[in-house]
């Protein structure tokens, strides 16, 4: 079984039930990528020309897309995974997992939270694992296959069809906000932690500051300490991620981050993988450029944490997947 971050791990806090309502929550990185992938940041004709579309041929196949199937016409859902694939870890764990589904008439989005450390069994002869086991070790047997079968992996937890899988890692959020300038944000404690084996460093002080990308990341991913300072709770480290969110979408939309638009594209580019056709990312970025956050809703799904599993009730997984079929409507 793939070993766990131990920054990212749920608390090992006595069994607790948490609210599965929908709530706005998301993760800095995977969503950043989001953004890109669907263009909700709108940069114009001469970016899109110029620079996006050599991009997307980076990242996009040269699978052509049947009739009927094309973003602008067809409600699709996506699978986005946050990597931790440093090169000290050797990890392909994925610490963020979310499902996306987006439809094209009205212009709306439903994005799904899994918990990392969430139980999840699973067909096609996999025996029942951590959610973010699975695609480290799918890729382990057969990188060729493993695309396809961590899609039906989290269909079939979510009863939804899964079209496109994306993966982004740390460095492509490290460089995406180095990209803009950093991030201005009201660091609300101090924060010290150390771990040779994987080279994590983090040493924040509390207060209003410009993080760069490394400084960024350390700040979202903050849980646990080793050197003195406190420890932090799920729901700081959610409220961190929205204020970098935040902070990233206004620098994004300002005259300065449209200069600083081909350093993103680069930055994106370099560290995502997925098997969307490149005809199908433009026909996404035509579809959902200038999309209102306010069309887009949260979901984060949460459970009862048994030591080494979060249980997602039924009932949560069914609020999920009816959220996410209503946009297939």
């Amino acid at each position: 079984m793939a070993q766990s971050d131990s920054l990212s791990g749920e608390q090992g806090s006595p069994s607790r039930r948490l609210s599965g309502k929908p709530r706005k929550i998301a993760f800095a990185f995977i969503w950043i990528a989001v953004l890109a992938l669907v263009g909700v940041i709108g940069y114009g004709a001469y970016l899109y020309v110029y620079k996006l579309t050599p991009m997307l041929g980076k990242i996009g196949t040269e699978q052509s897309v049947p009739a009927g199937m094309s973003a602008s016409e067809k409600p699709l859902v996506m699978l986005l995974l946050g990597v931790d694939s440093r090169p000290k870890t050797g990890s392909l764990n994925t610490d963020v997992i979310m499902v996306a589904a987006l439809n094209p008439s009205r212009k709306t989005a439903t994005v799904v939270s899994i918990p990392r450390d969430t139980y999840l069994k699973a067909s096609q002869g996999l025996r029942a694992n951590k959610a973010n086991a699975f695609y480290a070790n799918l890729m382990a047997s057969s990188k060729t296959t493993a695309p396809d079968k961590i899609k039906k992996v989290f269909a079939g937890a979510l009863g939804v069809p899964v079209d496109y899988v994306a993966t982004v890692n740390f460095q492509g959020f490290r460089d995406i906000v180095d990209a803009v300038g950093g991030v201005k944000v009201e660091v609300d404690m101090n924060m010290r932690y150390v771990d040779k084996a994987d080279g994590t460093n983090i040493s924040l002080t509390e207060g209003l500051q410009t993080l760069d990308g490394k400084n960024a990341l350390d700040f979202v991913r903050y849980r646990k300490s080793n050197n003195g300072t406190a420890e932090s709770s799920d729901q700081e480290r959610n409220a961190r991620q929205q204020m970098v969110v935040a902070e990233l979408l206004h620098k994004l939309k300002s005259p300065s981050g449209v200069l600083a638009a081909g350093k993103l594209m680069e930055a994106v580019g370099e560290h995502i993988t997925t098997d969307i056709p490149v005809e199908q990312l433009k026909s996404m970025i035509r579809t959902y450029i200038g999309i209102d956050k306010d069309k887009m809703e949260y979901i984060h799904l949460e459970g009862e944490w048994k030591s080494p599993y979060v249980y997602i009730s039924d009932k949560e997984w069914k609020l999920a997947t009816s959220h996410l079929k209503q946009q297939l409507e």
